[in-house]
């Protein structure tokens, strides 16, 4: 893959959920090395479906996707790019379905290929940096919001994906783990990083540029402001 060819790129994406609507109209959305973008845009605006048509989760009605340099046509092809794309749910149900936390935690680094002792270990030093080791062997479904918000996030970060989709995930957190969140997202060596937060604060500290949704188009980046980029 050439260097500076984009990790994701969009062509003319077009999508509604029913006959007749319109959420996406004729989108173009390219992502490149080293960058970071703040998505914005209204509730409804297409900002989490955007997320999901980049991983294949959901078809557009016209365009192509292209990602690593490589058009996906299929199941197949989206389900190799998902080894490098993390994305954080909004909805950390949506995440979460095994016995335990660690078991969630470890289900990515296993099917990237880890033997069943690396994958764990790799979960446990994932829950360990964002501090909620001790919620290794607890149910998902019985902690509290903030928790799942958490071991949502650890479910990505324990993959080493190469490009991050974070689709709110500071959403019900205290100050304090927001800001033991944006610190370990801020040191993350990923090649690229796109943010959906309703949290300015957060936006200005994770990425550098911002984009938004409006009248079902992509407007061009900006710069944050104060944040050269």
């Amino acid at each position: 893959m050439d260097e500076h060819a984009p990790l994701i790129s969009l062509k003319d994406i077009s999508f509604g959920y029913t006959p007749g609507e319109t959420v996406l109209d004729r989108v173009n959305f390219a992502l490149h090395r080293g960058e970071r973008l703040s998505l914005h845009g209204g509730n409804g605006a297409g900002k989490t479906t955007l997320f999901h048509i980049v991983l294949g989760l959901i078809t557009p009605r016209s365009g192509s996707v292209e990602l690593f340099g490589r058009r996906c046509a299929g199941e197949e092809d989206f389900r190799e790019a998902r080894r490098r794309i993390g994305l954080v749910f909004q909805d950390p149900d949506d995440q979460l379905f095994c016995p335990t936390v660690v078991e969630d935690v470890a289900f990515g680094p296993l099917n990237t290929g880890l033997k069943a002792a690396e994958a764990l270990q790799r979960a446990d030093a994932t829950l360990e940096a964002l501090g909620i080791g001790h919620l290794r062997d607890r149910v998902p479904y019985r902690l509290s919001g903030g928790e799942k918000r958490l071991v949502s996030v650890a479910t990505v970060l324990a993959m080493n994906p190469d490009v991050l989709l974070l689709d709110e995930p500071t959403a019900g957190l205290d100050h304090r783990l927001t800001e033991r969140l944006v610190r370990l997202i801020s040191s993350y060596a990923c090649q690229a990083l796109v943010l959906i937060s309703h949290d300015e604060g957060v936006s200005r500290a994770l990425t550098t540029r911002r984009i938004e949704l409006r009248d079902h188009r992509l407007q061009p980046p900006v710069p944050l402001p104060g944040i050269e980029g």
